[in-house]
């Protein structure tokens, strides 16, 4: 903590950057002494101090290769904004890793820091004092002006009608398309976007539509017949991130064969 308040206002500068949204850190979950903490991977914070977003900033040091940024990176680690540790083998087939702080602290692409710098506390104090201030005009809400008081009536009673109107058309529209399905296959919706990512008024757009049944997709079985079965069946590939590096394996855990 000591060597935190030393810090110049460059270093400082960075370590909010990294700890800000706009730096694009990819920091995770861990365990370091019974805490839950953040931590992150060497080259994610190389990676955010080459962006565009950090050159924009003011009063901090320049970078311009990754070289510059280890060395950054290196005085904000002198100044324990964070340190480097070690994983080990999660807990209970959980997520979160357990973390040991090293003894030799250097700064390495390869190698994991936690965090011991939690960055701006004013939203979360704001966050604080918004959540006290509802619960407590609730508390009061028999001392409100008789006004406000059915004013806030009639939106929970509004808001709730809505709502109940919204299942009963989930509901209705489900039927229609049970109905049509068997009578009239492949079966018409009522309101076919309601459901969808989109505005409040393209939602009810069109009022109806026939169910758009699923194609097949033709082109890698005619692959597999002209081959003449030598492709390898019922192996699909899949991508799996671990630590930013990127590997293509099968779903039998085998690794691609490049």
């Amino acid at each position: 903590m000591e060597k935190r308040t030393e810090a110049p206002q460059p270093i400082l500068n960075v370590a909010k950057y990294l700890r800000s949204s706009s730096s694009g850190l990819n920091n995770r979950q861990g365990i370091l002494n019974g805490k839950r903490v953040d931590y992150f991977k060497g080259k994610s914070a190389v990676k955010a101090l080459l962006k565009e977003s950090y050159g924009r900033l003011k009063e901090v040091p320049r970078v311009t290769n990754e070289n510059e940024a280890c060395e950054v990176l290196q005085e904000v680690l002198r100044y324990t904004f964070f340190l480097r540790v070690e994983r080990s083998g999660s807990e209970s087939g959980s997520r979160n890793r357990n973390l040991n702080v090293t003894s030799t602290q250097n700064w390495g692409k390869d190698q994991y820091y936690v965090w011991f710098y939690e960055g701006s506390q004013l939203m979360t104090i704001l966050g604080g004092i918004g959540l006290i201030s509802i619960v407590f005009a609730a508390v009061l809400f028999p001392l409100w002006p008789p006004i406000l008081r059915d004013t806030v009536w009639y939106l929970s009673v509004a808001i709730l009608s809505l709502f109940g109107v919204f299942m009963a058309l989930a509901v209705i529209r489900l039927i229609l398309f049970i109905i049509t399905m068997i009578i009239i296959p492949p079966g018409i919706w009522l309101f076919p976007n309601l459901f969808e990512d989109v505005g409040v008024i393209d939602s009810f757009i069109p009022l109806w539509a026939w169910e758009v049944p699923k194609k097949k997709d033709k082109v890698h079985e005619e692959d597999d017949d002209e081959a003449g079965g030598s492709q390898i069946p019922n192996r699909d590939l899949r991508t799996t991130v671990e630590d930013g590096d990127e590997e293509e394996v099968y779903e039998d855990g085998n690794k691609k064969e490049n």
